[in-house]
């Protein structure tokens, strides 16, 4: 079973993706809160497959959630969501290789489900290396 999770501070976004997904067979965990995501990916023992964030939150967005667990666990897939088109997120959306999923929202049940199967089917981006 893969494991994905979720980190949406809209509680009725985050409640939506939650039942969806485990209702679709994954294992899922779910915040609000992306600083309480990374406490769970750093103490989580079994393997993560995905990583769904919404790109603008408080306290931390998703971009920069993406990269410290991308330091902690670089062979986490992620998949990023937004309704919002400011200069970052589109900056981001223009970074993105073909066939690399980004979830618009609102979406749609089955737009969540392709996007999710889409996320796992595409490969782990490899680390950065580290400038000196």
């Amino acid at each position: 079973m893969q494991t994905i999770l979720v980190v949406d501070d809209d509680p009725e976004v985050l409640a939506l993706a939650v039942d969806v997904l485990q209702r679709a067979g994954y294992s899922v965990q779910g915040t609000e809160d992306p600083r309480h995501a990374l406490r769970l990916v750093r103490a989580h023992a079994e393997p993560l497959h995905l990583l769904i964030a919404d790109v603008v939150m408080p306290l931390m967005s998703g971009l920069e959630l993406a990269a410290e667990v991308r330091a902690i666990r670089p062979e986490l897939k992620i998949l990023l969501m937004s309704a919002h088109r400011t200069e970052e997120i589109e900056d981001y959306r223009a970074r993105l290789a073909p066939g690399e999923p980004f979830l618009d929202k609102p979406f749609t049940i089955p737009a969540l489900a392709r996007a999710v199967r889409a996320a796992l089917n595409y490969p782990a981006k490899p680390p950065r290396p580290r400038a000196q």
